[in-house]
């Protein structure tokens, strides 16, 4: 089976000790693609630095909703665009959106900044990736107001109930499923993924987090989503040979590979 990993944190420290060892271990394992995904302007710098270094990898650039403090200083929208307009393998905008979840947190600041990516996105013609955290109708409206269905892209880490995800179904996304829908007690993500057509769901590890069973609690790697497989299958009532095939051109098609 061809595995695409459309969302993990190679560039993490969990990393330092083994990462080039874990690469070749992932890649005899059945996967053929991963994107590094950037959530401030460091790692999107490294991201430009390993998607010229590994031939499997593609990379995003993007600023955390927690972190877009960073995006008030002068030159940060230039540099970003800058990157993604020199390097082709630098394939989206992201990880972008709202989270909630903190007591502190500066929601028009995170609201203005959401928006300002997605319309950096538009004009660099690449998908977004979304964050949304405890702020599903916020990150609906939002993506709405901004026309988010022109740009395209995908729902990270996807959480919401299946309702939720008819509205972004209607704006074309992609949903990220990854090692939470094998949890037991993941009810409400597995109706989702029920409810969700195979043809708008992706793989993601969100490597080093978010381990499936029965991993759960250890460090994520890409080969792992040999286990969303079979349980996106089992839901699904499918086989895996599919699942595999259609999630991995459903990211070819996300990433305009």
């Amino acid at each position: 089976m061809k595995l695409f990993d459309t969302h993990a944190h190679y560039n993490d420290e969990d990393y330092d000790t083994d990462r080039e060892a874990l690469f070749e271990a992932m890649r005899a394992a059945g996967v053929a693609h991963v994107t590094n995904i950037a959530v401030d302007m460091e790692t999107s710098r490294i991201n430009d630095l390993y998607t010229k270094q590994y031939d499997f990898m593609y990379g995003t650039v993007g600023v955390f909703p927690t972190d877009v403090a960073e995006l008030e200083e002068p030159g940060a929208y230039a540099e970003l665009e800058q990157l993604l307009l020199n390097n082709e393998k630098l394939v989206a905008v992201g990880e972008i959106g709202l989270d909630y979840h903190y007591d502190e947190i500066d929601k028009p600041l995170q609201q203005k900044h959401f928006e300002g990516q997605m319309e950096l996105a538009r004009r660099a013609k690449k998908p977004i990736v979304i964050h949304s955290r405890d702020a599903a109708r916020d990150t609906a409206d939002i993506m709405k107001s901004c026309r988010a269905e022109e740009i395209g892209g995908v729902m990270h880490c996807y959480s919401y109930t299946k309702e939720m995800a008819r509205e972004f179904l209607d704006m074309g996304f992609f949903f990220g499923i990854g090692g939470v829908v094998t949890f037991k007690n993941a009810k409400k993500l597995k109706e989702a993924v029920d409810f969700i057509p195979l043809s708008n769901i992706v793989l993601e590890t969100d490597a080093p987090y978010l381990t499936p069973e029965p991993f759960r609690g250890k460090r994520n790697r890409s080969d792992h989503l040999t286990y969303v497989v079979s349980e996106i299958a089992r839901i699904k009532g499918i086989t895996e040979e599919e699942v595999c095939s259609v999630t991995y051109n459903n990211a070819c098609k996300l990433y305009g590979k």
